[in-house]
């Protein structure tokens, strides 16, 4: 394996409804990212911190929209930071932070491969929710809860204006795997946007591996590669108990490797994202431990 890896935190909890995920990426790094990285032949570049708003300082605004316009502005950040990252021939590996950063990864990464004549970019998002709420929709206004309809073209305008086109990324090349909890306003724009969705019954039914194999074809099918967005309350409880939003019945760690095993063997990943760790609900940090060994088997680390 040899790769270069261009670390970015984002310690951003403004999209959460509970604290503690701004102190996530720290806790990824103290769970020796950077060094398990490079023991496997990795480069690492560690870019830093994306600078964010301490909500104490901040007004929510909108209740529809909660700390809205400080996310916007913090995405704005991490979209140029990631496309400079991928200008200068680094892989963006995101450490979150909640998972609202997204707007702004994949904006960044979509931009970089459109500005390489790359075309379309796939994206694969893991994770327990479907997160394609509006402020219309949302039951709680927290914008966490939305940024994969941004990116699709749906939602607040100002969101919106994150990428300098929309939607960033095409539905027919993404995929939602692992979701087990959808509110009723995402379940019909699921329909609408004819997006393809791999809940934890259709894992369950015909596997990971299966699953795994078919969203890779689609985000990787005509597309330039793939954004990897990872929540890790797309984990079992039990195997990730540091996340503000858990949902039992979720990814085995055996099975969470595997989709990311998958992942580094398709040989089209662009960027990663890892986030919702949150070290004030966590034990002994033991789901930044975890998040660890899947961005190793994500980035090429193999048993043998």
């Amino acid at each position: 394996m040899s790769r270069t890896i261009g670390v970015i935190g984002v310690p951003l909890d403004l999209g959460a409804g509970r604290r503690g995920t701004d102190m996530g990426p720290s806790a990824v790094r103290l769970a020796g990212l950077n060094a398990r990285l490079e023991g496997f032949g990795c480069a690492v570049r560690d870019l830093g911190y994306v600078a964010v708003a301490a909500p104490e300082t901040r007004q929510f605004g909108d209740e529809r929209l909660r700390f809205g316009r400080e996310i916007f502005r913090t995405c704005l950040r991490l979209r140029d930071r990631v496309k400079a990252a991928l200008d200068q021939g680094a892989m963006p590996l995101v450490l979150g932070g909640d998972h609202s950063l997204a707007m702004g990864s994949v904006a960044g990464s979509a931009s970089h491969v459109a500005a390489n004549g790359g075309g379309t970019m796939g994206l694969l998002w893991i994770d327990a929710h479907a997160d394609l709420n509006t402020p219309r929709s949302s039951p709680s206004g927290n914008v966490h809860g939305m940024p994969l309809a941004v990116l699709l073209g749906e939602g607040d305008p100002m969101l919106l204006g994150i990428s300098q086109g929309t939607p960033v990324v095409r539905a027919d090349r993404s995929v939602l795997l692992g979701v087990r909890s959808v509110d009723q306003g995402e379940r019909k724009r699921i329909r609408d946007l004819g997006l393809t969705v791999y809940t934890m019954k259709d894992l369950d039914e015909r596997g990971v591996s299966a699953c795994m194999r078919e969203a890779l074809a689609r985000v990787t099918k005509g597309t330039a590669g793939f954004h990897l967005s990872f929540d890790v309350d797309s984990l079992d409880p039990e195997v990730a108990p540091g996340v503000g939003t858990p949902v039992a019945g979720g990814l085995t760690y055996r099975e969470a490797h595997l989709a990311c095993e998958l992942v580094a063997e398709s040989g089209k990943l662009v960027a990663m994202d890892v986030v919702e760790v949150n070290p004030i609900l966590d034990e002994r940090n033991r789901t930044a431990e975890v998040a660890v060994e899947l961005i190793l088997s994500a980035m090429g680390k193999r048993i043998y």
